[in-house]
């Protein structure tokens, strides 16, 4: 059996306490609000409706999942659909939030993309609503376009 020093456990003692005061005063995940919205899109032949929209904050980093009124009418596999989404920020310019996660879609089934990822500063205002394609998927080769018609309802995503 090993008996430790006075010397040993006292620099123990001391880092556990810097470990804990470190833990106490970590920033706090960031927040966004609301944490979901609706929007109408217009995808042309593709179809129109609303889309659901599920935002997430961690500091400087979000996500945003979209189930979409657009269904595809042939089955398509999981992390297929290369997806991009623009939103308007207040005050001008834009954020992009991309990738290619999806679930295994039937066919008939509402397409549903995310969590596509992008970066946001504090205090951005994003709202998929502006002159220009706000969502644009591309499946099996095929791109797809969709303009929001409408403001996102309650409201846009405010990042903290």
């Amino acid at each position: 059996m090993r008996i430790r020093s006075r010397s040993s456990l006292g620099i123990v003692a001391v880092l556990s306490g810097v470990l804990a005061a470190g833990l106490t005063f970590a920033p706090g995940a960031a927040a966004v609000s609301p944490g979901t919205a609706t929007a109408t899109y217009d995808c042309g032949i593709w179809g129109t409706g609303t889309a659901n929209l599920a935002a997430t904050q961690s500091g400087t980093s979000a996500t945003i999942t979209i189930t979409s009124a657009v269904k595809t009418p042939v089955a398509v596999g999981a992390d297929t659909i290369n997806s991009t989404l623009t939103l308007a920020k207040a005050g001008g310019g834009t954020r992009v939030f991309s990738g290619t996660k999806n679930p295994a879609l039937a066919a008939n089934q509402s397409v549903t993309m995310g969590p596509l990822t992008g970066t946001v500063a504090p205090g951005d205002s994003l709202n998929s609503y502006f002159a220009g394609t706000a969502l644009k998927m591309v499946i099996f080769g095929v791109t797809v376009t969709c303009d929001a018609t409408t403001s996102q309802s309650p409201g846009p995503f405010v990042f903290s």
